[in-house]
């Protein structure tokens, strides 16, 4: 059943959305901010706080209602239906925007795995091949692909991690050698982990009615040397979906598939123009609804459960599940 519109609605006045925290969530433990999520680090673990903030182009655009709740609660769902195939930090969900996880030493590199020739932004594997490249991340693509196909195999198309601000570059696995950035045992390993890993998600989005057409994986490591899966996994932040059903006609009229995630969101801000360089356009009322809807419904698809949104104002209800007041 799809959430109210009036509740969506209502999420867009002030204070309905979490766009950042106040200087009393420092109490949790020692601050660090990223692009969506809010870290507090104290005694070996770490609280990750989920804010409904929205980024495309490695730029924060703004807020999306209930964004933050949709994310969380994905995390938590494919972190436990993953977790025999590729452990993880995950520990306890105390909020619906929030989670407490083992603290990790993040390996400095994206794990970004492609099962189709597709993407808007500069760093993608379709703008490349559109410009005649046919070596993409250390491998060779063949002739003759069209726009959205499946590639012949799902590819491993590492990417630096940007400081906040900056733009990820897509390399391959010679250059994250060359730079020291991981040595090549651990990434032959880490690789075949995350193409199984990207399999399985495949398998379990197909059987919902949808293609897992690509996604990106950040792994640490443990106090142990264990290394895990860290911050999201699968979700519409992270990965692109399509509609299963209507993919081949899409391709047969040579048109986008109809997509259930972020690309929504990038392909309107390059129909204004924008690609990542300058200020972005201000997000309209209406596109931040109908990605809230698109967030909303393909968290349903892929749990196969009705989404329960939380309608107390997030700062509130944080103060409160968090123990801050």
């Amino acid at each position: 059943m799809p959430v109210p519109d009036a509740l969506l609605r209502s999420a867009l006045a002030p204070g309905g959305t979490l766009a950042a925290l106040p200087p009393e969530f420092a109490a949790l433990g020692r601050h660090y901010s990223g692009k969506v999520r809010e870290n507090y680090t104290r005694d070996g673990e770490r609280l990750i706080i989920v804010t409904d903030r929205v980024s495309a182009f490695d730029v924060v655009l703004g807020t999306i209602p209930l964004k933050g709740q949709v994310l969380n609660g994905l995390a938590e769902h494919w972190f436990a239906a993953t977790a025999h195939i590729f452990p993880n930090h995950l520990i306890a969900v105390p909020d619906p925007q929030a989670m407490r996880v083992v603290e990790c030493r993040p390996i400095p590199v994206e794990f970004v795995v492609r099962g189709y020739l597709t993407g808007v932004s500069d760093t993608s594997i379709w703008r490349a091949y559109e410009q005649g490249r046919r070596e993409f991340c250390g491998h060779h693509l063949p002739a003759g692909l069209r726009k959205h196909e499946r590639l012949p195999a799902n590819l491993l198309t590492p990417s630096t991690k940007a400081p906040k601000g900056q733009h990820d570059l897509s390399v391959s696995k010679d250059w994250l050698i060359a730079h020291g950035l991981i040595d090549p045992d651990r990434f032959a390993t880490l690789e075949r982990r995350c193409l199984d890993l990207f399999a399985a998600g495949q398998a379990i989005a197909a059987a919902r009615g949808l293609l897992l057409v690509d996604t990106k994986y950040e792994l640490g490591l443990r106090d142990d040397g264990e290394v895990v899966l860290i911050d999201e996994i699968h979700t519409p932040d992270s990965s692109r979906y399509w509609y299963a059903d209507s993919y081949p006609a899409a391709m047969a009229r040579g048109e986008d598939p109809r997509s259930l995630d972020k690309e929504f969101l990038r392909r309107w801000l390059v129909e204004q123009g924008f690609r990542g360089e300058g200020p972005p356009p201000a997000l309209p009322d209406e596109i931040r609804l109908e990605a809230a809807r698109r967030y909303i419904e393909v968290y349903e698809l892929l749990t196969a459960r009705p989404f329960a949104a939380d309608p107390e104002p997030p700062l509130q209800r944080l103060r409160r599940t968090l123990g801050l007041r």
